[in-house]
């Protein structure tokens, strides 16, 4: 997946569907005559805001007076190529940011350092696996888990409480179908959900236990005609319906904030942040909107998630590797997590941190769904399927009737011959 910074995901997730200009190279890396190593960390534009950044600077420089921080925000566009070309170079920054799904094209290269002899020390039994398995190439860690943020559902608290639905009591796909359907009735339409909101399909697929695509030694193989995925595919179908969603687009094509902003519409699937871009776009709204977990198959679990977010990662050229291991130790580490994600409204990058945000009534929501978060097939190849996505295609012929597992054949060929051009 193309990556996009989180702060601006809510926004992104409803309108697509996750500051200084830096210098070129890696900056100014050479140590001052007998002070402190200078140490050059790459963030993401948005990822942080000037006041944590302040904030994390002091902190860090005064438990370590022995590194002066030195942070460029990088711009999303084009950040790729940069990266690809850092790595390359003897010049590159100490630390990274990336998109948890970019680390294996990095990893493939051999440009990253690897620290899967410190996964314990950093706590990672507890890493949300949707950060910490995209950070993982054949069976490495180089990426060590940063931010996350998922996808929750955004309702109309006022629509709920006309129909006499307790938003809390919805905890499985089953009862979540039916308060929609009641929902969906005089004027009011009950979820507002693009035919081609694939990740939302996704989550449906992982919840059956089958995959977009799976692995066998060193091939892959489309798994959207598998059983589980078909099931998938027919309870995304049934809730679709409940709305009236365009079966042809996606969550951009009209942008979902500025149809729920004007529609009676009882929810909307989106990361927390949409509701602010709701609310903007219709002020009427403010104080009407509510979150809960994506529901799942049973109670006990709740429905599963693609994980959008960062890890962070250190160049195998990188010229000050201990001190880069204690920068991502640092932010990585329950103290500033917590303070991120309160910042922010981030979940943490660890499950048992989730209560830091137990105050923030979105990113409670999306903590709960962030246990069972996942991310795309971890191949650097799957840049190239989303890049046709044949997934977007599937979902609206079978909305449109068409015979689902012949569409579900034909969308797997096309990702597996995909993924396997670049093998």
């Amino acid at each position: 997946m193309k990556h996009r910074p989180l702060a601006l995901l809510g926004a992104m997730l409803l309108s697509t569907g996750l500051v200084a200009c830096s210098a070129s190279g890696g900056g100014d890396t050479e140590d001052h005559a007998g002070g402190p190593t200078v140490l050059d960390v790459w963030l993401m534009r948005d990822s942080v805001s000037e006041a944590f950044q302040k904030e994390f600077e002091a902190g860090f420089e005064k438990a370590h007076p022995e590194i002066d921080v030195k942070i460029q925000i990088q711009e999303w566009e084009g950040i790729g190529e940069k990266v690809t070309a850092a790595l390359a170079s003897n010049d590159a920054p100490d630390v990274i940011e990336v998109g948890n799904t970019q680390v294996a094209q990095y990893a493939q290269s051999g440009g990253l350092t690897d620290f899967t002899g410190k996964v314990t020390e950093l706590g990672g039994e507890f890493w949300l696996k949707g950060l910490a398995e995209p950070g993982a190439w054949e069976g490495r860690q180089y990426g060590i888990p940063y931010y996350a943020a998922n996808r929750v559902v955004i309702y109309r608290t006022d629509l709920f409480q006309q129909a006499g639905i307790d938003a809390t009591k919805i905890k499985t796909r089953d009862q979540w179908l039916a308060a929609t359907e009641k929902l969906n009735s005089n004027g009011t339409q009950g979820i507002y959900l693009p035919g081609q909101n694939w990740f939302t399909l996704a989550g449906f697929v992982w919840d059956e236990g089958g995959d977009l695509a799976v692995q066998d030694g060193s091939a892959w193989k489309g798994g959207l005609d598998s059983p589980e995925a078909l099931r998938a595919m027919e309870f995304y179908k049934r809730l679709q319906a409940l709305g009236k969603g365009p079966k042809d687009s996606d969550e951009s094509r009209p942008l979902q904030a500025e149809v729920v902003a004007k529609g009676q519409i009882a929810q909307v699937i989106a990361a927390p942040g949409g509701a602010n871009v709701i609310t903007q776009s219709n002020p009427a709204l403010k104080g009407k909107l509510g979150f809960f977990p994506i529901p799942g198959k049973t109670a006990d679990t709740p429905g599963a998630v693609f994980t959008g977010g960062s890890d962070l990662v250190v160049p195998a050229v990188a010229a000050h590797q201990k001190e880069a291991y204690t920068f991502l130790k640092e932010l990585t580490g329950e103290e500033w997590q917590k303070k991120l994600a309160l910042a922010m409204s981030y979940v943490p990058n660890k499950t048992n941190l989730a209560a830091a945000v137990g105050s923030d009534p979105g990113a409670a929501a999306m903590a709960i769904g962030a246990v069972n978060g996942h991310a795309t097939p971890n191949t650097p190849q799957w840049a190239a399927v989303e890049a046709k996505n044949p997934i977007k295609d599937y979902m609206t012929a079978v909305l449109i009737g068409r015979d689902a597992k012949s569409e579900a054949a034909k969308a797997s060929r096309s990702i597996t011959t995909t993924l396997n051009s670049g093998s």
